[in-house]
């Protein structure tokens, strides 16, 4: 494949990230379930309600999904240009996450909601899988997307949870001590917190049955599938195919909300979580965000075959060049905004004004990282990540401006 950088990748991976921000911000980079009492702020108004509701159908779940698809497409895109090359990057790609562990170990003491050690973790599984057949992709991420893993763990445990106890109940102990620990303890007493019990609570939540971990790692392997197929290289001539995924993934979209509410729906007001009902709901659930991850992706694309959009959508392509400076710098801004350790909003505005900040956030980074890349190759982060991965330094600065 061609290793010309394709602006529409990092236009994507910006756009992705922008989706990414607004979650976390109307979350309040809580990065777990909000005790009740704590609830009723956020949600104190009917422009709050109308906002939670729109992120929960086009944001949640689905932002982060195309972003785990970007990183699969971006695992291929380094593997075989090194193929193309003559050498082999298994080595060098395992050494890559480590590095990134390590970041996101540093950035998990900010926001214990951290996605980079999870990458990196799901990232070492996803090497051996670079050379297997497509078949072998679609076989394992269509089982990891229909709750394969889901079925096993309850039929085996007969429980939602595989670490803690009540890890989704919002009123349960450890949750309103946590809570209490963001809201108005300091820095070090959020991070210690998120050292050791951060990360028992995120793999709970990545491998229970609620498990997000498993569809990212089938978004891995979506992302790898279609590097394969040049999709991005050839867009604008694959209409067809565009035209293709949005029609397959309406359909999925469809189907799965109206099974969601179906199934939920006979299971009354109060459900049992922990029934096989429930989990079958749950995989509607989680097809209908891959269905609307198929539609975002393939209007993206659409759009982006416009040369009266494809101006504008090109904007976020230096956002996305930087999404790992930005990620980081997003949760640091968003926990210094809502923290106790800063300036302590957290449960004090609802969600719209939350929405309105990340809108701002978003803004301003986009600014940031167009005038940044004119003056420099790499994000800081990018810099320091690519230079410790190949053990050399990196030009940063670019030459003209030196």
């Amino acid at each position: 494949m061609s290793t010309k950088r394709m602006t529409i990748i990092d236009a994507l991976r910006g756009f992705a990230l922008a989706g990414i921000v607004i979650v976390h911000m109307t979350e309040q980079y809580v990065g777990g379930p909000v005790p009740e009492a704590a609830s009723s702020q956020l949600y104190s108004g009917i422009a709050d309600s109308i906002t939670m509701g729109l992120i929960q159908l086009f944001l949640r779940g689905k932002f982060f999904a195309l972003f785990s698809f970007l990183f699969g497409l971006s695992f291929f895109i380094q593997m075989s240009k090194a193929d193309s090359a003559g050498r082999r990057f298994e080595g060098r790609f395992l050494w890559r996450l480590l590095i990134l562990l390590a970041i996101g170990y540093l950035h998990h003491l900010f926001y214990r909601g951290d996605i980079l050690t999870i990458y990196a973790v799901l990232g070492i599984l996803l090497i051996p899988f670079y050379r297997v057949p497509n078949k072998v992709l679609w076989l394992i991420s269509g089982l990891l997307f229909l709750g394969i893993a889901r079925y096993i763990l309850f039929a085996t445990t007969h429980s939602t949870s595989l670490f803690m106890e009540n890890v989704t109940d919002p009123n349960a102990p450890w949750i309103a001590s946590y809570f209490e620990t963001i809201k108005n303890g300091s820095f070090w007493e959020v991070a210690r917190s998120n050292a050791w019990s951060g990360h028992i609570m995120k793999a709970d939540f990545q491998l229970n049955t609620f498990g997000r971990g498993y569809l990212t790692f089938g978004f891995f392997l979506l992302g790898l599938w279609v590097g394969r197929t040049s999709y991005f290289q050839n867009f604008r001539e694959n209409l067809s195919i565009t035209k293709r995924l949005l029609w397959i993934s309406l359909g999925v979209f469809v189907l799965s909300i109206i099974a969601t509410i179906g199934i939920f729906a006979t299971m009354g007001p109060t459900p049992n979580m922990e029934s096989w009902t429930a989990m079958f709901g749950l995989t509607a659930y989680d097809l209908n965000n891959l269905g609307m991850t198929g539609l975002i992706l393939g209007l993206f694309v659409l759009a982006y075959r416009k040369s009266k959009i494809s101006g504008w959508l090109e904007s976020f392509a230096p956002y996305g060049r930087m999404a790992l400076t930005n990620y980081v710098a997003q949760s640091i801004i968003g926990t210094f905004f809502f923290y106790g350790w800063g300036l302590g909003f957290l449960a004090e505005i609802g969600v719209f004004y939350s929405a309105l900040i990340a809108l701002a956030i978003i803004f301003v980074q986009m600014k940031f990282s167009s005038w940044w890349l004119k003056r420099y190759h790499y994000g800081p982060l990018e810099w320091v990540w690519r230079s410790l991965t190949f053990g050399k330094s990196f030009p940063f600065r670019r030459e003209s401006l030196a």
